[in-house]
């Protein structure tokens, strides 16, 4: 390959071959000393000076003092390429390139006879005129193929518009089943009188095809036939990369795997199908992890989970999660809880999987302690990226004691339904895209329990501001409702609290209920619940953040006095330190409505609070 370049009135070869011989045969070299870089662009706008000035690797090479001569002039030999693209893809087909060595034309100096020492690099870069398309044609294009708005008569002629045609107008073939569509003919010629540049291209889109046959390889520990179930490959369907795209989309979610390699047959076979090969690389089969949250009255909350993932060797999930909550709190008692769930992908089809889940746990709240468990097993399917949804059926139990010394049992069962949306661009730190949450929980109570249903849903929204999306404003709407049920007769851990760090900062901990008389006074959760809490978020530094932040929640019960003005709110200001595993939170925040406060609350943990 050889590149030719107009530089300084002539015209220069240079050899790619030669430019690594250069590199390879030369073995001592001198070091650059006290160097005198001049750049110059004469005629060029700034957008384009600055974009030249990024990609020359000479300039790089010239700003560190431990660069020796032959790696400036290797440096400098392949600039001619790199700034002749960047030209190009401004829209630029006659600039004039030089670069000077010593006042000697990097191009012309000998393999073997780089200087000893250089005093001076001078790069100019002419752009010339812009050039702008006069002829834009592609064809033959599939139905509904978008091409790019630069790609047309008399607009700006980049090179990087055109490639981004010609990759749309193959991968509209792709998606209609051609899947080894190519560029057939291409002409490209510049007009320099009229500063125009011609380009005319075809496609020639193949065979309509189909998938055929999945070769594996990679696994160690995996069932090969468990793998190809959870692969899901499209064998006998017409062509489509999305669906090699969901391939790799269900075994990466399953975490079992580091890497995940799927790449097409360069071979169309007889049938006309297209194989394909899969590679994979297994994770380590356990994994440890934990978690810590300090909140000023509400004490500290202390988690840790253990994970198998590839229970006998099936691509079964076993996780084992345990958690220590209001440790030191000033509310209540500190709450245990066990549980450990079992996911098995793949059950009914490629993106529905079965789950086996348990739970036992202990809370210590500030009118009663809850001791109870729960059983039970459902389904997960995955519609598309964005939507999940769930189905369970359920057993629990729950043993409620008062302050009085009586004990309520309450038992039921119950078939929890959900919906989960998120195309948010980030799980800890979102900064566009909205979350949302929303199940339905109808149960049949035994004994003192009654029959009813719950529904309950939690709503997100994030919006970045500017050009660096530095300002991120978010917002949180979350409401619940038990219907059916008496608030007497229906398990505690149905109703619904406000306060705390998930709900409203700057109160305490589950403060806002309602209150009942039965033989005193007896504070419990309600059958409404309503709240929404406000952020704006903004970045100091790329790694010190500001947030100012509003909470609200609403609880109350039809059946017991209650009104509108049960609301309790807070505010305050946070702290954010942005790691690569999500912020580092630090919330101080005070109460600004309602009876429940207990003064300044401070709230330390990973992540965003929503």
């Amino acid at each position: 390959m050889r590149f030719w370049r107009r530089t300084g009135g002539c015209v220069v070869s240079v050899s790619a071959k030669a430019v690594m011989g250069l590199v390879l045969a030369l073995g001592s070299a001198s070091a650059v000393m006290a160097l005198d870089l001049q750049f110059s662009t004469p005629g060029a706008p700034d957008d384009l000076r600055a974009a030249l000035r990024q990609n020359s690797v000479t300039v790089t090479a010239a700003d560190n003092p431990e660069t020796t001569t032959q790696e400036l002039l290797a440096a400098a030999l392949a600039d001619y390429s790199r700034l002749l693209a960047t030209l190009y893809d401004a829209g630029y087909y006659g600039g004039r390139i030089s670069l000077r060595l010593n006042g000697r034309e990097a191009a012309t100096i000998a393999l073997l006879d780089a200087p000893e020492t250089l005093s001076s690099v001078e790069i100019s870069v002419e752009p010339g005129p812009v050039f702008t398309f006069g002829k834009a044609e592609l064809a033959p294009l599939a139905k509904h193929t978008k091409l790019p708005e630069g790609f047309r008569p008399g607009a700006v002629a980049q090179v990087s518009v055109i490639q981004e045609a010609v990759s749309a107008g193959i991968e509209g073939w792709r998606q209609t089943g051609h899947a080894k569509a190519a560029v057939g003919t291409q002409a490209l010629s510049a007009d320099h009188r009229k500063s125009l540049l011609d380009a005319a291209i075809t496609i020639a889109p193949g065979e309509r095809l189909r998938f055929g046959q999945m070769e594996m390889t990679g696994y160690e520990r995996m069932n090969p036939r468990r793998l190809a179930k959870i692969a899901g490959f499209p064998t006998g369907e017409w062509f489509d990369p999305d669906d090699l795209d969901e391939v790799r989309q269900r075994l990466r979610r399953t975490g079992i795997f580091n890497a995940v390699s799927l790449v097409e047959s360069d071979t169309v076979s007889p049938e006309n199908t297209l194989d394909a090969t899969l590679t994979v690389a297994e994770a380590p089969l356990r994994r440890l992890g934990f978690g810590a949250e300090l909140a000023s009255f509400d004490g500290l909350d202390l988690s840790a989970y253990w994970l198998h993932r590839n229970l006998f060797g099936g691509g079964a999930r076993l996780r084992v999660d345990g958690a220590i909550e209001g440790i030191g709190g000033s509310n209540g008692g500190m709450d245990y809880s066990l549980g450990a769930r079992i996911d098995r992908p793949a059950t009914l089809g490629a993106d529905t999987s079965a789950f086996v889940e348990a739970e036992i746990y202990r809370a210590h709240e500030a009118d009663y302690i809850s001791t109870g468990a729960r059983l039970g097993f459902g389904l997960e399917h995955i519609f598309n990226p964005r939507l999940t949804g769930s189905a369970a059926l359920s057993y629990g139990w729950q043993d409620v004691e008062d302050e009085g010394g009586d004990t309520t049992r309450y038992s039921s069962l119950a078939l929890p339904v959900g919906l989960i949306w998120d195309n948010r661009d980030s799980v800890l730190d979102a900064t566009s895209g909205y979350f949302g949450e929303l199940t339905a929980t109808p149960f049949v109570g035994f004994n003192n329990t009654g029959t009813g249903a719950q529904i309950k849903g939690d709503f997100r929204a994030y919006r970045a501001f500017g050009d660096t999306k530095r300002l991120t404003l978010a917002g949180r709407l979350q409401f619940g409702k038990v219907f059916g049920s008496d608030l007497a007769e229906t398990p505690r851990d149905y109703l619904f609290f406000s306060g705390g760090g998930g709900t409203v900062r700057g109160q305490p901990y589950q403060s806002l209920g309602v209150d009942v008389l039965d033989g005193g006074t007896l504070r419990t959760g309600g059958t409404e619940f309503l709240a929404f809490s406000t952020e704006l978020r903004t970045r100091i530094t790329p790694t010190i953040g500001l947030v100012a932040f509003y909470d609200a929640g609403h609880v109350s019960d039809p059946g017991v006095a209650s009104d509108f003005e049960d609301w309790h709110a807070g505010a305050g200001l946070g702290l954010r330190y942005l790691t690569g595993i999500g912020p580092i939170r630090l919330d101080i925040a005070q109460p600004v409505s309602g009876d429940t406060g207990e003064g300044t609350q401070i709230y330390i943990g990973i992540g965003q609070a929503f």
